[in-house]
């Protein structure tokens, strides 16, 4: 027998082996299949059950939800009918109040109309009555006329001539007891209010008073002081107080306020500020600070050199930022520094002739306007102001004294308060001092006199103590007393609404008899 080689053998059994596993695989393929049958109709089955049990879900839902919707829409409408209901009731309610009204407007028209019947009536019966009294004001009349032998108009200018007199008379010598009333009880507040009145306004120098212009380069600094939507010129007053004013006026702006040394202190600024060309709301406060503190030290500088000029010594170092103020301020556009110096000056050479102390006389002279500079700080006549501020740095009782009572806010009690008070008023009265020149001076003086003269019964008139009083002789023959203190009150009248004039002017009537007789 023939040998069988080996690898017959072995390509036999992987025969076998291939075939045995194929058999093997098949029968496990056919197994996994029935297996995923049997899976998949577990799953489908699951699935129809899950499914059913959202679908009752969802009508069980959907049919609470109708149940719900079912009752808000019930109680809507439930409510919708009360609406109704009550509103149907307020509209009866109204019908019938306007059925009440609509009766009571007829009734009410049905008495109108007897009322307009009856003044009708009446109305007639009055004009009736009227042609009756005219009828009989007229025979009246007529026979007053036949009695009296004088026309109803005569009688009737004669008639008012006689009250017009009398009416005079009595305005006469109601004038004359206010007058003297006012006089007794009120000279002293009177006094007080018209000081102050006057020494703190000067209506026809304010606009002269208040601004100062500043000079620019050319018209084009102003839109750089205005700046981008205005913020450098609102940075500008807001950090000076001071208005700036600009318009057409070529080369130049204003600085407009009431503080004399704030617009100083803005003037200057604004000058620095033009001259650097840096303008912006930083550098504009910055250059204000500095130029407030150089003032400040100006200031002090002013008055301690005007105490060293009128040799005072003792004087307080809180004192002379006051003194330096008044350098900056004006009266009627007289400086008060030069005034109060012109006042010391005064008041020494008069203290000198009474035998008095010139230099204390020249102390109070000189700070006697000294309220003045505070008295926008504080409330109060500037004289008592000054004194408290005297009073207050060590000045000496008679000097406090004297700037207190120098308008007669205090009572005097020594004879320096009076030469205080005359030298202010030599200083301040003199012409030419308070911007007046002689010429507009002597022409004031004219027209008071022009004035005076101007009235019936007036015989000569004289303006007096620079202007300050008038003194008016009149007629006796043709004004009375009583004419007089009108005379008095009219002129004053005249003089306040024509003429400009610093102070008060006093005017005075003077009413003679004389009598004369020959010894022979």
């Amino acid at each position: 027998m023939p040998q069988v080689p080996a690898y017959v053998y072995v390509l036999a059994a992987a025969v076998f082996f291939y075939l045995a596993g194929w058999w093997v695989t098949r029968l496990l393929d056919k197994r996994r299949a029935a297996e995923g049958r049997l899976l998949g109709d577990r799953i489908v089955h699951d699935a129809r059950r899950e499914a059913e049990d959202i679908v009752k879900s969802a009508e069980i839902k959907a049919k609470e939800k109708e149940i719900a919707a079912r009752e808000v829409f019930d109680r809507e409408t439930a409510e919708v009918r009360r609406e109704h209901r009550r509103r149907q009731e307020t509209l009866g309610q109204r019908e019938d109040n306007l059925d009440k009204k609509l009766e009571f407007i007829g009734q009410k028209e049905e008495r109108l109309d007897r009322l307009d019947t009856s003044l009708r009536e009446r109305q007639e019966e009055i004009a009736a009555c009227e042609r009756e009294t005219a009828a009989a004001v007229a025979q009246q009349r007529r026979r007053l006329e036949e009695v009296s032998g004088m026309s109803a108009e005569h009688a009737k200018e004669e008639l008012m001539r006689e009250m017009v007199d009398q009416a005079r008379l009595s305005a006469a010598k109601s004038v004359q007891q206010v007058r003297e009333e006012a006089e007794r009880s009120s000279r002293r507040e009177a006094m007080k209010v018209i000081s102050l009145a006057v020494q703190r306004y000067a209506s026809e120098h304010v606009a002269e008073s208040t601004v100062s212009v500043v000079d620019l380069p050319g018209d084009e600094m102003k839109g750089r002081i205005i700046g981008r939507e205005g913020r450098n010129i609102r940075a500008f007053e807001l950090a000076t107080g001071i208005d700036v004013i600009i318009d057409d006026t070529p080369g130049a702006v204003i600085v407009s306020g009431f503080d004399p040394v704030r617009r100083e202190v803005a003037r200057q600024s604004l000058e620095i500020l033009v001259r650097d060309g840096r303008i912006h709301p930083g550098r504009i406060e910055e250059v204000v600070r500095k130029t407030e503190a150089e003032m400040r030290e100006r200031i002090r500088e002013i008055g301690e050199q005007a105490c060293l000029d009128l040799g005072l010594q003792g004087v307080a170092p809180e004192l002379h930022p006051y003194i330096g103020r008044l350098s900056y301020r004006t009266s009627y556009g007289q400086n008060l520094l030069k005034h109060s110096e012109e006042v010391a000056a005064v008041s020494a050479v008069v203290a000198s002739e009474l035998g008095l102390d010139p230099r204390l006389a020249r102390r109070c002279g000189f700070f006697h306007d000294i309220g003045k500079a505070a008295d926008h700080e504080v409330d109060g006549p500037h004289a008592v102001i000054g004194a408290r501020i005297c009073k207050k740095f060590g000045e000496d009782a008679t000097v406090c004294n004297a700037v207190g009572g120098h308008h007669q806010d205090v009572e005097p009690t020594t004879p320096y308060t009076f030469i205080t008070a005359a030298a202010d008023a030599v200083s301040a009265s003199r012409p030419g001092a308070r911007r007046e020149s002689l010429d507009s001076y002597v022409q004031r003086l004219g027209n008071l006199e022009q004035i005076a003269d101007s009235f019936d019964g007036v015989d000569k008139s004289y303006a007096i103590q620079a202007g300050r009083e008038v003194r008016i002789l009149v007629n006796h023959d043709k004004v009375s007393d009583a004419d007089a203190a009108l005379l008095a009150e009219e002129v004053s009248r005249r003089i306040e609404g024509e003429l400009e004039y610093p102070g008060q002017i006093k005017v005075m009537v003077i009413r003679e008899t004389r009598a004369t007789a020959i010894a022979k």
